[in-house]
């Protein structure tokens, strides 16, 4: 779909207001607007019945909605689905549902592709296609959300930004995004129930931090040795580790949230008590809790899963440091939905 016009979802609030206001409009119409898309999900003015269909015709004049959709899923022997998104350009981006006995997480997407090019993960093979705007992300939410009460009964409880892509480099859509659905106007999530993941850009961390979006921000660490984390993250070759401690001492002083660090255990590169001893050092930095996570294979003969006694090791020696660790299991292997694996395969 090839058009002029404006997403009206891209808009902000403020926005909204004006365009109704210089239409002549009563300044009640923008509530309704705003209802309809960020409350409801909608995904064309047709459905906006209680406004009128001239002014629903005014509006198409200059604006229109450039909606997503779920084209594939597949479930999981554990439940977990992965669905594809068609976008309006006819890419494709990947979503996960992961579901347990008390919530239903939504995984969503930031971008088709990925520059990062973290070589353990799938969607950097990708290399980076375009961000998705504020729209995409909603419409993944409320796309997920209602195949979530559709497939399991409940409504989302978590969202996790993990899917396709940085989050950080899509700043500005995404925390407008955000806004979005924690608004009690809207959809009325708590900022506690979203996490932000990211591989850690120092300068981008601290534009979140001053954002101050309340909600969990963690990083993927993977290793806190430069050389060994610049071999598989090439992001630390440009921001090296003495960076990203700066931007996570500012990011604590500024939101007093504790950081989350996600760790993928590689058999032979990052498993060492070595390597062990590196991360307790790095994680005196500010309060902070570890995600130790198993490696989910993407063809790359270079990284193995961490055996089972090293595991045992890297986390008893943590342990003992006074260290708050989860050990994390991957839902969704047997479809390439686990962490690293998505990778838009509609394609």
């Amino acid at each position: 779909m090839e058009t002029n016009k404006t997403d009206i979802r891209n808009l902000s609030e403020k926005e909204i207001d004006k365009i109704v206001i210089e239409s002549g409009e009563k300044a009640f119409r923008a509530s309704q607007i705003k209802e309809w898309i960020y409350k409801r999900g909608a995904q064309s003015f047709d459905i906006m019945t209680n406004i009128s269909k001239s002014f629903r015709d005014k509006l198409q004049e200059k604006y229109c909605f450039l909606p997503s959709e779920i084209v594939n899923e597949q479930q999981s022997s554990d439940k977990t689905l992965k669905a594809v998104f068609r976008l309006h350009d006819s890419k494709y981006i990947e979503g996960v549902l992961i579901p347990s006995s008390d919530r239903v997480t939504a995984c969503i997407s930031t971008q088709v592709g990925c520059a990062m090019d973290c070589k353990f993960c799938a969607t950097g093979k990708m290399g980076f296609i375009r961000n998705l705007s504020t729209g995409e992300i909603l419409d993944q939410v409320f796309l997920l959300n209602r195949r979530s009460e559709e497939l399991f009964g409940r409504a989302l409880s978590n969202i996790v930004v993990m899917g396709m892509g940085e989050p950080l480099l899509n700043l500005d859509a995404l925390a407008h995004a955000i806004r979005i659905i924690t608004a009690p106007k809207y959809m009325g999530m708590s900022p506690k129930r979203i996490t932000v993941s990211s591989v850690g850009i120092p300068k981008m961390i601290m534009k979140f931090a001053d954002l101050n979006l309340k909600v969990h921000f963690s990083v993927s660490l993977h290793s806190a040795i430069d050389e060994t984390r610049s071999a598989m993250m090439p992001v630390n070759r440009r921001n090296n580790l003495t960076e990203l401690r700066d931007s996570i001492k500012y990011f604590h002083e500024k939101t007093n949230e504790r950081i989350t660090y996600e760790y993928i255990l590689f058999d032979g590169i990052n498993d060492s008590l070595k390597d062990a001893t590196a991360l307790a050092e790095f994680c005196k930095i500010s309060p902070c809790k570890i995600n130790i996570i198993e490696y989910n294979s993407t063809a790359n003969d270079r990284f193995r899963r961490c055996r089972k006694e090293k595991t045992d090791a890297f986390v008893e020696f943590l342990e003992k440091r006074n260290l708050i660790i989860n050990i994390r299991r991957s839902r969704g292997k047997d479809i390439d939905a686990a962490c690293g694996q998505l990778a838009g395969r509609m394609q």
